[in-house]
């Protein structure tokens, strides 16, 4: 091997052991660095009951937000935990002796960080190198410490890829909708305030409520069989519902036809009715007689055939009336007509007998008339007098008190 040779291996030997030494020294050096063996920090001890598994080396110390160190040591001892803090100077000389701290997550599931907390009452002397921090005790405090801890076992049931999606998805929802979200809720509370006013009213029906549904309840197989039986009834209107939907729009027209017709001849149907009430009031008032009105010419219908010729080759009445002398001229206040009808309705039945209503018992026309003639007039037709049609002493009468009736 010759002489250049040999220079080059060993300058290529010197520069890889150099290169060895620079990339050990860049290894240290970031790690001093990391580990902040070149900083001016000053240490401070924390003394807390416990920090749990959250809290880790390099872990931040913050105050109002603003990081002003990092946890160095974590040591546990007898009692308790001492942390080593390593505090930013500049910041050191703004935080009173008395300051207290908290140690709590930065999200959900992440590490814990230092929270120091200036008291109100702050003192006037400064914290300085190797100070001991005493965890926060105040009722705040433990109220965080203890809801975190109630937090851990639910943390631990749920999944958390899980509850991060959801919260995620929460968080996407409600992002930008904080004023319509603020808005919502004090209408919810000015409806809370309106509602709690009305609580034991809302009570008192509620407990009502709840009888009326016992009552139900009791009624419910009662409600279920008529609801099966209604059931047919639904089911026959359902195959007619073409039936009835014609119904209704005929009702329909008719009803608006109707209401023209009214509108038209409204005022004529009111003076139509006012005009007819004193005929209805006479009708009215003899409508009893009616009944055997309509009976009695229902009778008289086969006499009157017969009387008229119905059915023979001479049909039409034949009368020969004899009338008698004349009584002389009209005198007045001897033969002024006189309208002395009266006693309301009369029924005149079969034979003379009387009905609902009678006339006068003596005169023309009378019940005892009656009956003397249909005496009379059955002997010579040889039927009972009560089988005598009533209007025969229309004819009959006259002729006995003087007058002359011919019937062919």
């Amino acid at each position: 091997m010759s002489m250049d040779m040999r220079k080059a291996r060993l300058r290529n030997q010197g520069l890889g052991l150099v290169f060895i030494i620079l990339i050990l020294a860049s290894g240290w050096l970031t790690v001093a660095i990391y580990q902040h063996q070149f900083s001016s920090d000053v240490p401070v001890r924390l003394r807390a009951d416990r920090v749990g598994n959250q809290l880790k080396v390099n872990a931040d110390v913050k105050v109002r937000g603003m990081t002003v160190g990092t946890v160095r040591t974590i040591e546990v001892v007898n009692g308790g935990v001492d942390v080593g803090l390593s505090m930013d100077p500049d910041k050191l000389k703004q935080l009173p002796r008395n300051v207290t701290a908290r140690l709590l997550p930065k999200t959900l599931f992440g590490q814990r960080y230092v929270s120091l907390i200036i008291p109100e009452s702050a003192d006037s002397t400064r914290l300085a190198e190797g100070d001991t921090i005493d965890q926060d005790t105040s009722g705040k405090a433990i109220e965080v410490e203890k809801a975190l801890r109630d937090l851990m076992p639910v943390l631990q049931a749920v999944q958390p890829q899980k509850l991060a999606s959801t919260l995620g998805a929460i968080s996407q929802a409600l992002d930008g909708r904080g004023k319509p979200l603020g808005e919502t809720m004090v209408k919810l509370n000015g409806y809370l305030a309106a509602i709690n006013p009305q609580m034991p009213q809302i009570e008192t029906d509620l407990v009502k409520l709840a009888e009326t549904l016992e009552t139900y309840q009791d009624a419910g197989p009662a409600i279920v069989d008529a609801l099966s039986e209604m059931s047919a009834t639904a089911k026959t209107i359902a195959d007619n519902r073409q039936n009835i939907t014609d119904m209704v729009t005929t009702v329909t027209d008719a009803s608006g036809h109707l209401a023209g017709f009214l509108k038209s001849n409204g005022d004529n149907l009111i003076g139509l009715s006012a005009a007819s009430r004193p005929s209805l009031e006479l009708l009215a008032r003899y409508s009893p007689s009616f009944p055997c009105l309509f009976q009695a010419v229902n009778a008289l219908k086969p006499d009157v055939d017969k009387a008229l010729g119905v059915g023979t080759n001479q049909p039409g009445l034949h009368v020969t009336i004899t009338v008698k002398p004349s009584r002389g001229p009209y005198l007045p206040g001897r033969d002024t007509p006189r309208y002395t009808a009266g006693g309301g309705p009369r029924c005149y039945q079969s034979g003379g007998a009387q009905g609902m209503t009678v006339p006068s018992s003596v005169g023309p026309n009378s019940p005892a008339e009656s009956r003397f003639v249909g005496e009379l007039l059955g002997a010579a037709w040889g039927v009972a007098p009560e089988e005598v049609p009533d209007w025969s002493g229309l004819l009959v009468g006259p002729l006995l008190r003087g007058a002359e009736v011919t019937l062919r």
